[in-house]
């Protein structure tokens, strides 16, 4: 008997039961989830919708399964989800539940949140509350894209009635028509004015015809001997010979006046930086239907800064006030204003001009007027914007477009007394001009030279 009981097959039949009672009971556990052997608790709580919810799915607590869900039935209208959770788990008076998405697919999972720890204990079987909101799943993202749809069918609803129905109830509408409007006026202008612009054009062909007939052979031959002449000048000083020559080798002399073009230096921002500018432009004005000629001299010291002088020819002349005062026969005295207009008055204008990067402020004086510009370059330089105001007893304002199309040559175009100051009106005018400078100078010197 005793052999019997001690033998190998009762032993390995008793591990088997033993194992086998174990697997059973594990895929007991795994398959009911931890209400089996373990002490599980239920609760519950209500949705409206359990859209993405499957039984046996995790129940979560600080993204740790801490239960499962035991099922979904339907309860007055509304989804009731019983979860139930391991026996350990313990959560209060003030724990929430919250359903969050596991991918855009829609799949969700149940998220407890357990409340403040201080609160009572919840028992098991009570119902938890649901905190709304906290969704991110296909249906969020499939609302947002209806929203986003609805926003852009509204736009372009109001695109088409802005352009097709002439609706300028709405911004956008407004802005089409002011566009339309600005076309319009473009297209008139243009129109009513093309023989202007030929003449302007004609002016300018026959201007360059000048300066050509100036500039030749015989010209550039003074140039030439006049360059040759300082060449000797300047070898007689380098010798010492004459009064400035032997002035420049006194080294006293010289310290002095190295001192003094130093100062000047300073002051102007080095002889090498220096650049003078010799400009000339007419325009056309379309009011009086007269030209508007300009004659000026930029000196540019350096890059930051310079000084321009302008003789302007105004058709319109300027215009000088007096009052009278008379009286009849011992009556009350009136005064009377008179008023004489100087036709084809030059004018002169002054201005210091302060560059900071793409901008240009300046100021001085504007047409026999104290005033004040700004300018602003675009294009690399090509494209000037410029606006100025003088003359603050009858305010003036100017504006005008200014393209360099290749060197030496621009066009002008903009408005005259925009503020309509005095007897006359604001009008726009369209030109164009040449200007040289002394690289240009020094250009036809070194083609002299050969």
């Amino acid at each position: 008997m005793t052999s019997w009981m001690g033998s190998p097959e009762l032993k390995v039949g008793i591990l088997v039961i033993a194992v086998s009672a174990l697997i059973g009971a594990m895929a007991l556990k795994v398959a009911e989830g931890p209400s089996v052997l373990g002490g599980a608790k239920r609760y519950h709580f209500i949705s409206d919708s359990a859209n993405g919810l499957v039984p046996n799915s995790a129940v979560k607590m600080a993204g740790i399964k801490v239960g499962v869900i035991k099922d979904i039935v339907l309860d007055n209208g509304r989804a009731k989800i019983i979860v139930t959770l391991e026996g350990d788990t313990e959560l209060t008076e003030s724990a929430r539940v919250e359903l969050r998405a596991d991918g855009i697919l829609g799949d969700k999972h149940v998220e407890l949140v357990p409340g403040n720890p201080d609160d009572k204990l919840l028992p098991a079987g009570s119902e938890l509350v649901l905190n709304v909101g906290k969704g991110g799943g296909m249906d969020d993202v499939m609302g947002d894209v209806s929203r986003v749809a609805k926003s852009l069918n509204e736009l372009l609803d109001v695109i088409k009635k802005a352009t097709q129905q002439g609706d300028d109830s709405t911004p956008i509408g407004r802005i089409v028509r002011n566009i339309e409007n600005l076309t319009g006026d473009l297209s008139e202008i243009t129109s009513e004015n093309k023989e202007k612009v030929s003449e302007i054009v004609d002016r300018l062909r026959n201007l360059s015809k000048n300066v050509d007939t100036y500039i030749n052979e015989e010209s550039l031959a003074r140039v030439d001997r006049s360059l040759r002449n300082i060449e000797d000048i300047t070898a007689k000083l380098a010798k010492g010979e004459g009064t400035l020559g032997r002035l420049i080798h006194d080294e006293q002399t010289v310290e002095e006046l190295n001192s003094a073009i130093t100062n000047v230096n300073k002051f102007l921002g080095g002889a090498d930086k220096l650049e003078t500018t010799l400009d000339f432009h007419s325009e056309f004005l379309t009011g009086p239907s007269e030209t508007k000629s300009f004659l000026g001299l930029k000196i540019q010291p350096g890059l930051d800064r310079y000084y321009e002088i302008q003789v302007i020819d105004d058709p319109e002349g300027t215009r000088r006030s007096t009052f009278t005062t008379t009286s009849t026969n011992g009556g009350p005295s009136q005064t009377f204003e008179e008023t004489t207009v100087y036709r084809n008055r030059l004018k002169i204008t002054g201005l210091f001009a302060k560059n900071f990067w793409d901008w240009t402020i300046k100021g001085g004086l504007i047409e026999n007027a104290g005033g004040i510009g700004v300018d602003y370059h675009l294009l690399g330089h090509r494209l000037r914007l410029s606006t100025e105001f003088f003359d603050f007893r009858e305010p003036q304002l100017r504006f005008f477009a200014r393209y360099n199309f290749f060197k030496g040559v621009y066009l002008i175009a903009g408005g005259d007394n925009l503020l309509g100051s005095g007897d006359e009106e604001a009008t726009a005018f369209i030109g164009g001009g040449l200007f040289i400078t002394t690289d240009d100078l020094k250009l036809l010197a070194s083609k002299m030279s050969f």
